[in-house]
């Protein structure tokens, strides 16, 4: 188990610095130093070897949204808590970060990634829909709107540029006139539209002319 650990990270390590397409059985096993023969009894092959190196990561990250859900009060909040927490958990981590915007030879820019992309979004966001009865019938064009969001953030918003306080007020002011417009038809109260798409306390949903009381 030690072995598979250290060969797992010496293989983020080596696409963290050279990219996907410069991983090899040889530079893992120089990174982690073991034996090439090694990495090939516990892994099988290099596609095998990167594609449990980046699984492990994006469970990590699904543990990290499984915490957002639960102490999120509205939708809203979600997303943009989401968004911010992709923002720093990609951007600090050298794997990750390749994944996402490194271009050239990571996944994400082989045909097909945009589904597989939105295919694991949606599975990030469907226990959402048990909490926040509103997303039911939603969650594919939620997925989409929170992938290019995401993807913006990305290459746009560095933490450099953009605090995470910054971000969630910014993203707060864009989103909430969007997601308020999915439960309009269905209230009678602009109000009560805005408090259960709102970000909560504090959020772009509390307050001003978009929220009510009942």
């Amino acid at each position: 188990m030690r072995s598979r650990d250290s060969i797992l990270e010496a293989a983020r390590e080596v696409i963290g610095r050279a990219g996907f397409g410069g991983v090899t059985i040889a530079a893992v096993a120089k990174q982690a130093n073991v034996s090439r023969q090694t990495i090939y009894s516990i892994f099988g092959s290099r596609e095998e070897l990167v594609s449990e190196a980046v699984a492990e990561r994006l469970t990590m990250m699904t543990g990290a949204f499984a915490d957002l859900l639960n102490n999120s009060d509205s939708p809203l909040e979600l997303i943009v808590g989401i968004a911010v927490e992709v923002r720093n958990r990609i951007l600090g981590d050298p794997l990750l970060r390749v994944l996402a915007v490194g271009g050239g030879t990571d996944p994400v820019s082989d045909p097909g990634a945009a589904a597989r992309t939105h295919e694991y979004c949606i599975a990030l966001l469907a226990p959402a829909a048990e909490r926040f009865p509103e997303l039911a019938g939603r969650l594919g064009f939620v997925t989409d709107v929170g992938i290019h969001v995401g993807w913006s953030v990305l290459c746009l918003d560095s933490p450099a540029a953009r605090s995470d306080d910054d971000l969630r007020a910014f993203l707060n002011t864009w989103l909430a006139p969007l997601m308020q417009t999915f439960t309009k038809a269905g209230s009678d109260s602009v109000g009560r539209d805005g408090a259960a798409w709102g970000a909560g306390s504090g959020g772009a949903g509390s307050g001003g002319a978009g929220s009510g009381e009942a």
